[in-house]
């Protein structure tokens, strides 16, 4: 299992951890389709009212889709299967309140975490980035997600800037992503000490509120989602240029001393020429 559930059924709060710090927590398939299946259970499970989303080994909460996942796309411009578009809780009709509790990196799909998450706890070392365009990829549903939570400017830079450049907790506070920043190793902690005192709260109240302050977010969402598959279809490289580009990035980490491609774990989260403000 890539996935780790734990229930504190005093506190009536869980803690779903990916469990795949070897690839810095990228998902695969089988991770994805885990996120989906808790998410749904949880809907039917009175006794979780609040949950928290973390990634294991403090490296990264998560770098996206895993480089080695194979996926098959349609061969129309108006249509395209990403296999994270169902990770995130509100994907998957789950309106109990979710925080995200960040260490380490969080780049790419980590978005569609973090985009349904009611708020982002991150600790002092954590930093957020969006490989896509560095990869000749669009960063579509990633930005759509990001645009919800972030002023336009910075959105736009940060999916703009790929991985030459990387948002630090510190400046992700600054400017709304994340709530609060704690100091290393700190993030789990004081998103399961919120996630207790909401649990601690009349559940109708709570879920009515989490869904009134999404539907105050949800139609220019939705219409923006709409244009994201034939973005993504008519924008990306084909996959074999993609690959040549990552291969020689990582090729160039070697060779520049910041380790081998290894290091990058399944995402595209590895260490390189990259400034963080």
């Amino acid at each position: 299992m890539a996935l780790r559930t734990e229930r504190d059924e005093g506190t009536g709060v869980a803690l779903v951890t990916l469990d795949r710090p070897d690839r810095l927590n990228a998902v695969d398939l089988a991770t994805a389709d885990e996120l989906a299946a808790v998410w749904r259970a949880f809907r039917f499970d009175d006794g979780v009212r609040a949950v928290v989303v973390t990634g294991a080994g403090g490296r990264a909460f998560c770098t996206g889709i895993d480089r080695g996942v194979d996926v098959p796309q349609p061969s129309s411009p108006y249509t395209i299967d990403d296999p994270l578009i169902a990770i995130g809780p509100k994907a998957n009709d789950l309106w109990k309140p979710v925080i995200a509790a960040v260490e380490g990196m969080a780049c790419g799909g980590a978005f569609y975490l973090l985009g349904e998450a009611e708020f982002v706890i991150a600790s002092e070392g954590a930093t957020f980035f969006d490989p896509h365009t560095t990869y000749g990829m669009v960063s579509a549903y990633e930005t759509i997600s990001m645009a919800q939570r972030m002023p336009f400017g910075e959105v736009a830079r940060m999916s703009l800037m790929g991985t030459a450049e990387r948002v630090s907790a510190r400046r992700a506070y600054e400017i709304g992503l994340v709530s609060e920043v704690t100091e290393a190793g700190g993030a789990v902690a004081a998103a399961l000490r919120a996630a207790e005192v909401i649990a601690s709260y009349p559940t109708a109240a709570v879920q009515g509120t989490v869904r009134a302050v999404w539907s105050a977010k949800e139609a220019a969402r939705a219409r923006a989602m709409a244009h994201a598959p034939h973005l993504i279809a008519l924008g990306n490289l084909p996959p074999e240029q993609q690959a040549e580009l990552f291969r020689g990035r990582s090729r160039s980490r070697s060779q520049d001393g910041d380790g081998s491609s290894s290091r990058d774990g399944g995402g595209s989260g590895g260490r390189g020429g990259f400034r963080t403000r």
